[in-house]
């Protein structure tokens, strides 16, 4: 009941008129970030950061928040209507959310995109109203081992459960592993495979390789396929939403189980990325539909959709209990908070409750103002495939290369972009999945780093991996799902000598 109070104190402190003006503010500011490759949600927000610094705290938060979840709802557009991810979490839309408008469903891929958004953001702010105390202890147990476990789960669970040739997954995996060895090693300070080049001192940015892969590639197998320039027609229409709507009950469980992935992945903090490609993996695994997947199924963008937004909402809760950012965006607003004079951790619910509390609410209604703005603007996003591909290329080749340009303001950046390209045109060709290449340079960095400082810390033993049950259990379960389809194989002809 403290929190029920606690919360509607939350929405009398949001619902001021000023404050409401700065949600659609945010939410409009951040769907066009989420839309423009290679900007993103944190970028978006540290930039929009000195605006706030005349406002109230309050009204700030609600502000730079808003324009998160608006990232969160636009990086799907692009994803769906291009093949271009506006966001690292949006990569794992593309797999059926893109099949799915050329084949003329654009408004439902969309529609079904915003509303699983909706529903795994809404989910992970009732988690993080009623469950902070007790996520805040967990969380607190977790130290380089755990963290390694969590990204040896999402890798092993990826090749495990996934439908393709594991032969392949595996080497498109290490290929992103060797990517993001390249540059500093943040363990000694050494350089690595630089090749005397200062430029690639940081490594190959993320973005810039996804923009590449999926961009350029896309760009370079369409011109393939009969240059065909050809306009899209999208009709779109209310009734195609509430059609949508009427389907979407049938994936309430891989719904309710992106959810709980996305949740997890984000307060321990695993993040957004992982958690969508672990949703999708697994839905993949477990649908009937599975070997579909990949032509535009509605349940392969459900998946990744509640997982991301269930993971980027929740990475707030350790940032507000613990001042353990989630993810980068969180990050951000934890350097806002520190500016404005207030110290995250326990006692921000005590000592600054309107500020808390009109957060949490404003998370609530920043969610369902978010929906209707996406909702309704799905007719212009939708009316985009009506432009010829002769147009609409040259423009998507400009809007990648200023992209990857903005990330670090590097014209190499924009060479990397097209090498890319040409890599994902290679695997799209060969039929090798992108999915791990871009997983492995997401997490392969941050992977060695919790290995190699867990390897510091026990002097070199393996057996730190197994010290508690909490990081016992997770490697467990990571070895589980890497060997599962030998454990299928062995259930199955265990069956068949039963039967006979």
């Amino acid at each position: 009941m403290e929190e029920i109070n606690n919360l509607m104190h939350g929405f009398a402190v949001a619902l001021t008129l000023q404050n409401v003006m700065f949600m659609f503010v945010g939410i409009i500011l951040g769907v066009l970030i989420g839309v423009l490759p290679g900007l993103g949600g944190a970028n978006g927000v540290a930039i929009l950061l000195p605006l706030t610094f005349s406002m109230s705290p309050t009204s700030a938060i609600i502000m730079l928040s808003c324009i998160y979840w608006g990232a969160l709802f636009g990086g799907a557009i692009t994803s769906i209507l291009f093949n271009i991810p506006g966001e690292p979490w949006s990569v794992a839309t593309t797999f059926d959310g893109h099949p799915m408008a050329q084949q003329g469903r654009a408004g439902e891929a969309l529609t079904t995109a915003f509303t699983s958004s909706f529903v795994g953001a809404l989910i992970a702010v009732v988690v993080i109203t009623f469950l902070a105390p007790l996520v805040a202890k967990f969380a607190l147990q977790f130290g380089p081992p755990e963290f390694f476990a969590v990204q040896l789960l999402t890798f092993c669970s990826f090749v495990g459960l996934g439908r393709g040739s594991p032969p392949k997954t595996i080497a498109a995996m290490m290929l992103g592993f060797a990517l993001a060895a390249v540059g500093l090693d943040t363990v000694t300070g050494t350089l690595r495979m630089t090749f005397g080049t200062g430029e690639l001192l940081r490594g190959f940015d993320f973005l810039i390789a996804v923009i590449g892969l999926f961009g350029i590639g896309e760009i370079l197998l369409t011109m393939e396929e009969g240059l065909e320039f050809k306009g899209v027609r999208a009709k779109i229409n209310p009734r195609v939403v509430f059609q949508t709507w009427a389907q979407l009950p049938k994936y309430w469980l891989t719904a309710i189980r992106g959810t709980v992935i996305g949740c997890w992945m984000g307060i321990t903090p695993g993040g957004a990325t992982p958690a969508s490609f672990m949703s999708y993996g697994i839905a993949k695994r477990f649908s009937k539909d599975g070997e579909k997947f990949g032509t535009g199924q509605m349940e392969g963008v459900v998946a990744p959709e509640t997982a991301a937004h269930a993971a980027g909402t929740s990475a707030l809760l350790p940032m507000l209990t613990l001042g353990i950012p989630g993810s980068p965006t969180a990050a951000v607003l934890l350097g806002g908070l520190l500016i404005w004079g207030l110290q995250p951790g326990p006692l921000l619910f005590v000592e600054q409750k309107d500020f808390v509390w009109g957060l949490i609410a404003s998370m609530y209604l920043g969610n369902i103002v978010g929906l209707i703005v996406v909702l309704t603007t799905v007719p212009w996003w939708a009316a985009i495939l009506r432009v010829p591909f002769s147009i609409i290329a040259p423009i998507i080749v400009v809007i990648c290369a200023v992209g990857a340009y903005t990330v670090h303001n590097a014209l190499l950046d924009v060479a990397i972009m097209l090498v890319f390209g040409v890599v994902g045109y290679a695997f799209k060709k060969l039929n090798y999945p992108l999915a791990p290449l871009v997983l492995a340079l997401v997490l392969g960095d941050l992977a060695e780093s919790s290995f190699r400082q867990s390897m510091l810390m026990s002097q070199g033993d393996l057996s730190i991996f197994w010290e508690n049950g909490l990081v016992g259990g997770i490697v467990g379960l990571a070895l589980f799902m890497l060997f599962w389809p030998l454990i299928a194989k062995l259930f199955v002809k265990r069956r068949a000598g039963v039967a006979e």
